[in-house]
């Protein structure tokens, strides 16, 4: 397996948890300082948003890296 399949593959499983952590929210992350820190600054759905972005430029990345 060359390294940018693994790597694309890590990112898309990292995509992937972002966008369950976004939608389940569990308080076990979701209370976690760094987040609370986001929800202060952008407010909630500001930090919802951002996730979203966020694990799509990712995602995007992970397939990029699999198709090459």
């Amino acid at each position: 397996m060359k390294s940018t399949t693994f790597g694309g593959l890590v990112l898309i499983l990292y995509a992937f948890f972002v966008i369950y952590i976004t939608i389940k929210r569990p308080k076990s992350i979701w209370q976690k300082k760094k987040i609370k820190i986001f929800i202060n600054l952008i407010g909630e759905r500001g930090t919802v948003i951002l996730f979203f972005v966020w694990s799509a430029l990712v995602l995007a990345v992970g397939v990029f890296l699999l198709t090459n």
